[in-house]
């Protein structure tokens, strides 16, 4: 890499943890769809812009980034499953992951092939790539209190699980097709064990030995847990390589890894969810300004009637068939339309129709093209209909924030002071860390104190003990609701996170 080019690409990763940083806030308050804006800088910085940014479907780079991008996103998804909800949610995921997947993907190849004139193995890549949900697009309403909980898990579960039930479908028609594989009876049984197999059997194994060695570690020497972020990053990487190595996908290896780890090492993923899916996030971020630099336009190149019909109904299908299946799930009222309606294409969608382009496959390029259509509009009509449903939630929750509210009535919290301090304030212990022995003497000498309870959401959720007092500030989202809650500047504030 010559110069120029490691300046430029410096510039790109400095360009992309800049303008994340200082929006996050404000993607965070306003739901605006962070994709789109990252879609636009790639705009400025592609050939009809600045230049930084000038990659073609046959770049190198491109699949570098794209196989990077779509292994992130698998272990990410993975890693952020919470298996004791999962077991108790499992008819839900079973009609989400099923039919609520599989029907949509199997009515986008139908219009493919019927309106576009798609052999039936390539219809199925695009149906099985278009009916992924993207948790990047999704990221900002899970994660906004606003949203219910039953909305919450059922999006979760969809987009965190459905491109491992879709990923086998474009892997298998890619073989039907021949592109860059041997489509004989032979072959087929290898890569069909491979993928089904090898991937996740390596994938497990990969997370296993990861957890044990960890675990040593961490008992005889102690590990930092932004150290243990990387560390999990290390393990999804770790195990796509070893099962690309014998022939297996890594891509299922690197999600069987991720929920290896969700499954066994509750701190590893806290640790992970804390740190280390920043670090994806921006890579992420990354992508989609490598795709805004001049390949995702295509897809206004190639829009028709004939791709605007198909687009129109690969938007549409994921909702019509949802509404029925979420009722068979049981899933009634509000919850029901706001999982329908918000099934947002981007990056999964984008990553998964790369991988025939990447394999040589005939037709490779124009089912991309039509994968960019449906994600433009995606971006725009999902992204805008999130703002404003995220903008309605603050405004009927501004009286009570969501975030702050507990699950059983609360003692009061001591009356905050703002001048003047008890007599013996000034003698009592402070550092970093505060025993319960030094919380007695706080309150008995009367200082203001506020207990906040700032556990992540799945240790909060699965200890049934709560401090008597205390106050639920997610640490996500905790200064945010801190501040909205008004505390005291001049307390002591006890932070609980066991």
């Amino acid at each position: 890499m010559g110069l120029d080019s490691l300046t430029a690409t410096l510039a790109l990763i400095g360009i992309v943890i800049l303008i994340s940083s200082l929006l996050s806030g404000a993607v965070e308050r306003t739901g605006l769809p962070q994709v789109a804006i990252f879609l636009l800088v790639g705009a400025a910085l592609g050939p009809s812009g600045l230049g930084l940014v000038d990659l073609t479907l046959h770049s190198p780079s491109l699949q570098v980034i794209a196989t990077l991008g779509l292994v992130l996103v698998l272990f990410s998804d993975a890693i952020g499953m919470d298996i004791g909800e999962l077991r108790l949610q499992h008819r839900l995921a079973l009609y989400i992951l099923g039919p609520g997947t599989l029907l949509p993907a199997g009515l986008i190849a139908l219009a493919a092939w019927y309106l576009l004139d798609l052999s039936l193995p390539a219809a199925a890549i695009l149906g099985a790539a278009l009916a992924s949900t993207d948790p990047v697009l999704l990221r900002t309403l899970v994660r906004h209190p606003s949203l219910p909980p039953q909305s919450r898990l059922a999006l979760r579960l969809e987009s965190g699980m459905n491109d491992v039930i879709l990923l086998p479908i474009v892997v298998l028609s890619m073989l039907a097709l021949g592109g860059g594989t041997s489509g004989e009876g032979t072959h087929l049984g290898r890569h069909i064990v491979g993928l089904f197999l090898l991937g996740p059997a390596l994938g497990v194994g990969a997370g296993y030995v990861a957890i044990m060695l960890l675990d040593r570690v961490r008992k005889k020497v102690g590990v930092r847990r932004d150290y243990e972020s990387l560390y999990a990053l290390g393990v999804a990487f770790t195990a796509y390589a070893a099962a690309e190595a014998v022939g297996g996908s890594g891509f299922l290896a690197a999600f069987a890894a991720g929920l290896t780890v969700a499954a066994l090492d509750v701190e590893l993923c806290d640790c992970f969810l804390d740190y280390g899916e920043a670090s994806a996030e921006m890579f992420l971020l990354l992508t989609f300004v490598a795709f805004g630099g001049s390949l995702i336009w295509t897809g206004i190149e190639i829009a028709g009637v004939g791709t605007l019909l198909f687009a129109a109904v690969a938007m549409v299908v994921r909702t019509l068939v949802l509404l029925p299946v979420l009722s068979l799930a049981g899933v009634r009222g509000k919850d029901r339309w706001i999982i329908a309606l918000f099934g947002p294409r981007g990056l999964s969608s984008l990553l998964l129709v790369l991988l025939p382009v990447f394999a040589g496959v005939t037709g490779g390029e124009q089912l991309f093209a039509i994968t960019c259509l449906v994600v433009l509009l995606s971006v725009v009509i999902h992204g805008a209909g999130i703002a404003l449903y995220l903008r309605h939630g603050r405004e009927t929750s501004a009286a009570r924030p969501e975030g702050v509210r507990a699950r059983e009535p609360r003692a009061a919290l001591p009356p905050a002071i703002d001048s003047g301090e008890p007599e013996g304030y000034d003698d009592l212990p402070v550092d970093e860390k505060i025993t319960l022995e030094e919380v007695r003497s706080l309150t008995a000498a009367g200082a203001p104190l506020v207990l906040a309870d700032v556990r992540t959401e799945r240790s909060y959720r699965d200890d049934g003990l709560e401090a008597a007092g205390a106050i639920r500030l997610p640490p996500d989202d905790a200064v945010r609701l801190a501040r909205e809650t008004g505390l005291s500047h001049h307390g002591t504030v006890v932070l609980y996170c066991a």
